[in-house]
């Protein structure tokens, strides 16, 4: 808790050199110290402005004055309120911004989920479209004459991820390999679908994907496609046993890291 209060002073003091350097920069910055000093006050301004910004678009309120007085308060040692009280009011907005940022998220995913069910649903018209009993839609773009990978296997990919409305959010530029076993559940069951040398595209639904939890930017109860190369199809080696993969770099696609080969 103390800790809490102290960073809470820390952002106090950075505040304040925000508005102290304001008055330097109008009476020009001669030295290097002041040079230096107002680069400090105005990178943490920045920063600060956008904490503030991003909080206000979540529909928290704030009073920029009552921030400054809080500062100048807080430097003087003149606080109105104790540190005790600091620690309480700062968790109280932690509270609130938790919140607002769990409604966003819900109100996302629920848009998110009705634009992929129609997504879904028009797909699996389309020619050339199968669909899997879990739900999974597929279309062969190149099929191989390869092995097919089995759970255990470790595959090289070349493959680009996309979201419904063809928004890029992953691609690769060098094959990637990885433990099948690793892959979220669209991937692991298409995957195994495909002949080494094949291309297809996969229309993964949510909950064979990320769920109502999302990943990164990917917001919850989202349908992703996924265009994807098999390179190549291989058993473990002892030193991959038991490890993660390697490749797919959006955070939460995949995750741990395997040995090469």
């Amino acid at each position: 808790m103390k800790n809490l209060s102290k960073s809470a002073l820390t952002i106090a003091t950075c505040i304040s050199l925000v508005l102290s350097a304001s008055s330097v920069a109008s009476d020009g910055l001669a030295s290097d110290v002041e040079k230096q000093s107002y680069s400090i006050g105005a990178s943490v301004g920045n920063y600060l402005s956008n904490q503030i910004f991003n909080q206000t678009e979540l529909g928290a309120k704030v009073d920029v004055q009552d921030v400054i007085d809080g500062v100048i308060d807080a430097l003087k040692d003149q606080q109105k309120i104790t540190d005790e009280d600091v620690i309480t009011y700062l968790n109280e907005r932690s509270e609130l911004l938790n919140l607002l940022n769990t409604q966003k998220d819900e109100k996302m995913a629920l848009a998110s989920r009705k634009a992929s069910e129609d997504y879904l649903t028009k797909n699996k018209d389309k020619s050339g479209v199968k669909v899997t009993d879990t739900g999974l839609q597929y279309e062969v773009l190149t099929l191989g004459d390869g092995i097919k990978p089995k759970a255990e296997d470790v595959v090289t990919v070349k493959y680009k991820g996309s979201l419904i409305d063809g928004t890029v959010f992953e691609e690769t530029t060098e094959p990637v390999r990885f433990a099948l076993l690793t892959a979220i559940d669209g991937w692991e069951e298409g995957l195994r679908l495909m002949p080494v040398g094949s291309t297809f595209r996969f229309t993964i639904p949510s909950e064979l994907a990320y769920g109502a939890e999302g990943a990164g930017n990917i917001p919850g109860e989202t349908a992703l496609v996924f265009e994807v190369e098999l390179v190549k199809s291989e058993k473990p080696s002892e030193k991959a046993k038991g490890m993660g993969l390697s490749g797919m770099g959006m955070e939460g696609m995949m995750n741990q890291s395997i040995a090469g080969k």
